[in-house]
């Protein structure tokens, strides 16, 4: 039996405060994310029940019970406040899939502080302009990340510390620079958690826009009430369970549903450090007896194109959920889990900004393949005109998705940019930027993004960003960047080149500007092609037209050119 039971009943009956009232909250009273994750599980009586099992490339693994967890985040809360550090101060979290990510985020959370997770392989450009926009206080990372944070240090007067978890203290680390070995220090039975309240500022996570720099969308503690229940509905996780969740907490999956959503439902989770393989996947499912898995589309069809044969070495009977989530779900991905697994991968949609699933298939659901679902119980979703911004009226008629406001865990504003935020509202919505249809039963159907920000892998890389580190490098004079279609990423990152004069349009000089951006930026972030050219469209004004740029990549129509120069 799921737990959502009949979607229609839910939706009659659905209440937040009833949410609330499971999870033993009242209006006004103190919540904390820390604590419902790891003390509040504990006093239900599951102190002793695994939380968290970690293994590594090389197959070595770790367990920690509920109360390990407790002391452990404990431990870092209070050594953070024992280093000056205040509430509302931001503390990054730079790291592999370690267990002192989870645990660490945690801990933040516990003391007051706001969690900043971010990507471990970002560059150090992109770890830059994240901690410089936050005036990150602290940053808690590895030895092998640490030679990014000291190229960008002396430019970031608001970073007071740097933890490094996995170093042992023989040799003298440089000026900020504090050696924390999690698992030695004094543990803390005991910490005062901070009294947050549901507007306590929790987590700052950054995403990418077509212009600009990337922005911080602020979450605050009462999106627990959100993550907590969407993944005991969408997810169905239950008490017996072993759940996998593959995304980095670097992206808002990894902390939503990789960390919150599980824990404040008491639930067994598995963590893999390590990079993709079919076989490796499927050696972890087997191994762990996975029986709840929330993955990517991108590794769906990276799956898929493995083939069958790597499936039939390994014992996946343990599996009883899937779901997947980051981008489209196409139709021939649903359908294939269906017959190679027996189960059907159950998609869902939601962003950033929305903090939870906001549309998604359920249990128990009639699953239309290539179809993101229905609204989640409490969330009102529509389509909206693409002009007017007004509920489409017909069905199979393309527009915006649009969300109406005040869900627990919709962010509460950009930081810093608050004439940003308030644009994302219009005529009572959020405009969540993504084009879509409804059909005539209510199910939502995905077409694309309204804007030129590309999403691949389920990532979502700002052209602009991209643009701004092209023109850094020696051979590059203008550039635009572009997504280009891909059959297992969805969208690659092009890039349109036009060189300096004396500088050779050669593959060694493409070579060298994909490395470029790949250090400065991120692998994600980096051209997967790059095409060189004598100029680029532009309008009369000089902005440059990448509308017609990917629209040639995607055999679209190029539309009106009255306003390009030299036309």
């Amino acid at each position: 039996m799921s737990n959502i039971g009949s979607y229609e009943e839910q939706l009659k009956n659905f209440n937040w405060r009833s949410v609330e009232q499971e999870l033993d909250h009242q209006t006004g009273k103190v919540l904390n994310i820390g604590y419902y994750c790891s003390d509040r599980i504990c006093q239900n009586g599951k102190a002793d029940k695994l939380a968290l099992i970690w293994e590594d490339f090389s197959g070595e693994f770790k367990k920690y019970t509920f109360n390990e967890m407790r002391i452990l985040t404990n431990t870092i809360a209070n050594y953070l406040k024992n280093l000056g550090i205040k509430p509302g101060d931001r503390i990054c979290l730079f790291m592999d899939k370690i267990p002192e990510l989870y645990f660490g985020f945690l801990g933040i959370l516990k003391m007051g502080g706001i969690a900043q997770p971010l990507f471990s392989a970002f560059g150090g450009e992109s770890l830059f302009t994240r901690l410089e926009d936050a005036g990150t206080a602290a940053i808690i990372t590895q030895k092998k990340h640490l030679g990014k944070v000291r190229q960008i240090l002396e430019n970031l007067p608001h970073l007071k510390h740097i933890l490094v978890v996995d170093d042992d203290g023989s040799k003298p680390l440089r000026d900020k620079e504090l050696a924390f070995f999690m698992e030695k220090e004094t543990p803390i039975e005991k910490f005062e958690i901070y009294p947050s309240t549901a507007e306590t500022p929790s987590v700052l996570h950054y995403t990418s826009g077509t212009t600009g720099k990337p922005k911080g969308a602020q979450h605050v503690h009462y999106s627990l009430i959100a993550q907590y229940i969407s993944a005991k509905y969408v997810l169905d996780l239950q008490e017996n369970d072993i759940y996998w969740c593959t995304a980095d907490p670097g992206w808002v999956t990894g902390t939503s549903y990789g960390i919150i959503g599980p824990w404040a439902n008491g639930i067994t989770q598995c963590v893999l450090d390590s990079g993709f393989t079919a076989e490796r996947w499927y050696k972890f499912i087997q191994d762990r007896k996975i029986t709840v898995w929330y993955s990517a589309p991108t590794a769906i069809r990276a799956l898929m194109k493995e083939g069958e044969a790597p499936i039939k070495k390994y014992n996946l009977s343990s599996l009883r959920h899937l779901c997947s989530v980051g981008e489209p779900l196409n139709a021939e991905a649903v359908l294939w889990s269906k017959n190679v697994y027996g189960l059907t991968f159950h998609d869902s949609f939601w962003q950033t900004e929305t903090g939870s699933i906001m549309i998604s298939n359920y249990p128990g659901m009639k699953i239309k393949p290539g179809s993101m679902g229905k609204p989640f119980p409490g969330i009102t979703a529509t389509v909206v005109d693409l002009k007017t911004h007004e509920p489409l009226k017909k069905t199979g008629v393309v527009g915006l998705i649009a969300i109406k406001p005040g869900w627990p865990s919709m962010f509460r504003t950009y930081w810093n940019n608050e004439r940003t935020y308030k644009s994302k509202f219009i005529n009572g919505w959020y405009i969540c930027g993504d084009r879509a249809s409804l059909d005539e039963e209510g199910y939502f159907w995905f077409v694309g993004r309204d804007d030129d920000v590309i999403n691949t892998g389920g990532h979502l890389v700002g052209p602009f960003e991209v643009e701004s580190a092209l023109l850094e490098h020696e051979a590059v004079a203008e550039s635009a960047v572009v997504g280009k279609p891909d059959p297992i990423n969805m969208e690659v990152v092009k890039a349109f080149i036009a060189l300096k004069p004396n500088f050779e349009p050669t593959d060694m000089t493409k070579l060298e500007i994909m490395n470029f951006i790949r250090k400065r930026l991120s692998p994600l972030a980096m051209p997967q092609e790059i095409e060189f050219v004598d100029s680029l469209p532009k309008t009369r004004s000089g902005k440059i037209m990448r509308r017609l740029l990917r629209a040639k990549e995607w055999g679209e129509e190029i539309g009106d050119t009255s306003t390009l120069e030299n036309d």
